[in-house]
């Protein structure tokens, strides 16, 4: 291995074991049942903080991934208490489908049917059932992709829909957060659409999955990817593209993402045009996202010039795997010296010595902000865990 990837996978080694120590001392809701819905920046528990779907699917698919990879049964209760309390609270008997947001009693409060939550189950249900052998989560799984495809494939145009109230019809505003456009097709879901199938199909090989991971991995290919070899990010129902900006993270997240698409399909052709993408994707984000202190930036607006330089934890994280995909493709050390940098950064500036766990985001100029969370709707450990475990795994 070369010193460089060494260093890297070294120093992540040790992280992922302080990720996951952080997440079982300070998540568990030994009042209410599940996880605590909120920490603040300082790590102070939140009372009566709401309970997304996004943190607890992604505890679920954290520590399940965990155990797989230190082949470990030490986090044997967390796994089955996220999959217990996703079950028992999120899960709509009715309908179909998981709700997206509970109070913090485990009451419904948002009852829509985002599919980039359902995605977000598929992934984590799938790395449980690796994991437990369930097949209650395994057949979960299996049904929430066949709701996907009933309710969200857009059988005219292509791709899927972005959202739908809770019994699957049409909903106003599909936006999955108040900084995003409302706009029927998104990079975003489609991406972790595709990162679920591509999960969903190591457990289950269906030829119906197999078609439509390879259409997923063909609409980023000829849809999504633009001729400056970032991804675009809005779309209306028939494919009119709806946005400039630049996301720096999703980008170097896609490159890696794509590749492991096409090497579960194992279709040689796919795999090689993944890998001669992703080394353009990177190539970009080399250039135009990572700062001179060696951050990552957030996102970029080409029409308006305007950068967003404020350097948030999750783009870090994905561009070590990026990158080091970039280097397995060419053996060019530029991508590991860049990811070494990036590193760097992650310790001195991004990662909390003090509580534990990575602080939400510094400014260009790697100031903290103290006003996100440490814990909440948005902030998992799925990004950084999952980094720390393929950087350490297929490498």
């Amino acid at each position: 291995m070369h010193k460089l990837a060494e260093l890297v996978s070294v120093s992540l080694a040790k992280e992922l074991q302080n990720i996951l120590n952080y997440w079982s001392a300070n998540t568990i809701d030994e009042i209410n049942g599940g996880f605590v819905g909120e920490r603040d920046h300082y790590n102070n528990l939140v009372p009566n903080a709401s309970k997304g779907i996004i943190l607890n699917s992604r505890i679920l698919w954290s520590f399940s991934a965990a155990s797989n990879h230190l082949k470990t049964t030490k986090y044997t209760s967390i796994c089955k208490r996220a999959f217990n309390y996703l079950k028992a609270h999120f899960n709509d008997e009715n309908s179909g489908g998981v709700y997206w947001e509970l109070d913090a009693k485990g009451k419904p409060i948002n009852t829509r049917k985002q599919v980039y939550a359902q995605a977000f189950m598929i992934y984590a249900l799938s790395e449980y059932y690796l994991f437990s052998k369930s097949k209650e989560a395994l057949n979960w799984a299996v049904e929430l992709y066949n709701l996907i495809e009933k309710y969200a494939k857009d059988t005219d145009f292509g791709g899927y829909i972005e959202a739908f109230n809770k019994d699957w019809s049409p909903i106003a505003d599909m936006r999955l957060s108040d900084k995003d456009k409302n706009e029927a097709k998104t990079m975003n879901t489609h991406l972790h659409v595709l990162e679920a199938y591509t999960n969903l199909y190591k457990v289950y090989e269906n030829e119906d999955l197999k078609q439509n991971l390879t259409d997923l991995i063909n609409l980023f290919l000829t849809k999504f990817l633009n001729a400056n070899n970032n991804l675009n990010l809005f779309f209306d129902e028939q494919w009119n593209l709806k946005s400039s900006v630049v996301s720096f993270g999703h980008d170097i997240e896609t490159a890696w993402l794509l590749i492991e698409a096409a090497k579960v399909i194992k279709d040689k052709k796919i795999i090689s045009e993944t890998e001669r993408v992703a080394v353009l994707i990177a190539d970009v984000f080399i250039a135009k996202g990572v700062d001179v202190d060696g951050g990552v930036m957030n996102e970029y607006e080409p029409e308006t010039g305007t950068l967003d330089g404020d350097k948030h934890w999750w783009p870090q994280a994905e561009a070590l795997v990026g990158l080091r995909y970039a280097y397995n493709i060419t053996k060019n050390e530029r991508y590991l010296e860049v990811a070494s940098k990036i590193l760097n950064f992650i310790q001195t500036k991004i990662i909390d010595k003090t509580n534990g766990e990575w602080f939400w985001r510094v400014n260009k100029n790697g100031e903290l902000y103290t006003s996100e969370y440490k814990i909440g709707m948005w902030k998992a450990p799925y990004h950084t865990s999952r980094a720390c475990i393929v950087l350490n795994e297929k490498m």
